[in-house]
């Protein structure tokens, strides 16, 4: 493998031969140190393929950090691994058996954090008609049953995504990606 650009490099991208050749050690050099005001809270997500996908997209974001809450399976996994393409050496996460202990983890450093659960619910409100604040929590949830009933109380919005079609939700990956590229676009015009 060639050298993997550090942080006083001009050149900070890596490419996917490159994040799944790199030791632990040489993925954290690689890291960027200043990191965008957005966490992403995964409860219950059960497919390891999901997981590793959406330590893509947290890497994508430049989030704060990731957490895995609930039954899932965690890092080191093969298909975690594969999936991620390595990024899961780069996005900084931690695991917590439950969600509340996420948010509790989160506050102590960003007390004033706003926390989105997406999910369709009776307190559900399009995603495009939140107005996002620095910094967000956004909680993603179970394939089959999306986030908790008692996780959705813990939020201060709860995101829907529309569907038109005949199928009521969609991947949890895809629903994670909309949202926060929703509240990216926000902070960036802010």
């Amino acid at each position: 493998m060639g050298p993997i650009p550090t942080q006083g490099s001009p050149f900070m991208k890596l490419n996917a031969q490159q994040l799944r050749t790199a030791s632990e050690s040489e993925a954290k050099e690689a890291t960027l140190t200043t990191r965008n005001p957005l966490y992403l809270i995964l409860e219950n997500v059960y497919d390891t393929y999901n997981i590793g996908g959406l330590f893509r997209l947290a890497d994508g974001l430049n989030v704060k950090k990731m957490y895995l809450c609930g039954q899932m399976e965690k890092p080191p996994h093969t298909r975690i691994e594969k999936a991620s393409i390595g990024t899961y050496k780069i996005v900084p996460w931690t695991y917590f058996p439950s969600v509340a202990e996420a948010i509790e983890d989160i506050r102590k450093s960003d007390p004033n954090v706003s926390v989105v659960a997406v999910e369709q619910d009776s307190r559900s409100i399009p995603h495009t008609q939140i107005q996002y604040t620095s910094p967000t929590a956004l909680i993603v949830g179970n394939e089959t049953y999306g986030v908790l009933p008692d996780t959705v109380k813990q939020a201060h919005y709860v995101a829907e995504i529309p569907m038109w079609g005949i199928n009521k939700s969609l991947n949890v990956i895809v629903s994670a990606a909309i949202v926060s590229y929703e509240v990216m676009r926000q902070f960036s015009t802010k």
